[in-house]
């Protein structure tokens, strides 16, 4: 569906229950991990192109039990290959609604933040003509912009097209 402008609202009642759900999903996996970023850059990847030779891999070892070196626990690569594939299954439907979610959030936030920077802009033409309490709110406004180098001018507009 295209993107239109959002006006919507979250009942405090449903973000709670989405939260408790949430946290019921969580706990069905008792071996998530939290990598660092350096972590993630140097595991070497599972992906698409190597997934069969992995799947190739492991058959072959369970089918010449006597060619896999003593270090390497056939049993436990089964495990992780299963779980991995239980966790891709989970990702497929999951990565849609995160990615929904996550790009709802960049547009709500969008327009709000949009929506500043039109008050902003009139309460800057305001104080220009003196209107009376504009210039402090124009003032304490501006100072979001003052870091960025450029005065209190705001950034370029560039709100969403319907």
């Amino acid at each position: 569906m295209p993107y239109q402008n959002i006006s919507a609202v979250m009942v405090t009642a449903d973000q709670a229950s989405i939260t408790t759900k949430s946290n019921e999903i969580r706990a069905f996996f008792q071996t998530l991990v939290n990598l660092t970023a350096e972590e993630r850059r140097a595991l070497p990847k599972m992906s698409t192109g190597n997934e069969p030779f992995v799947t190739k891999a492991l058959e072959y070892a369970e089918a010449n039990p006597t060619l896999v070196p003593p270090f390497l626990s056939v049993p436990e690569w089964r495990k992780d290959y299963n779980y991995r594939n239980a966790l891709r299954q989970i990702l497929q439907v999951l990565r849609p609604l995160i990615e929904s979610i996550d790009d709802t959030e960049l547009a709500a936030g969008s327009e709000a933040y949009t929506a500043g920077l039109k008050f902003y802009e009139s309460v800057r033409m305001a104080a220009g003509m003196n209107v009376a309490g504009a210039s402090s709110i124009a003032d304490d406004l501006g100072e979001r912009f003052n870091s960025q180098g450029g005065g209190t001018e705001p950034p370029p507009e560039n709100p969403p097209t319907p």
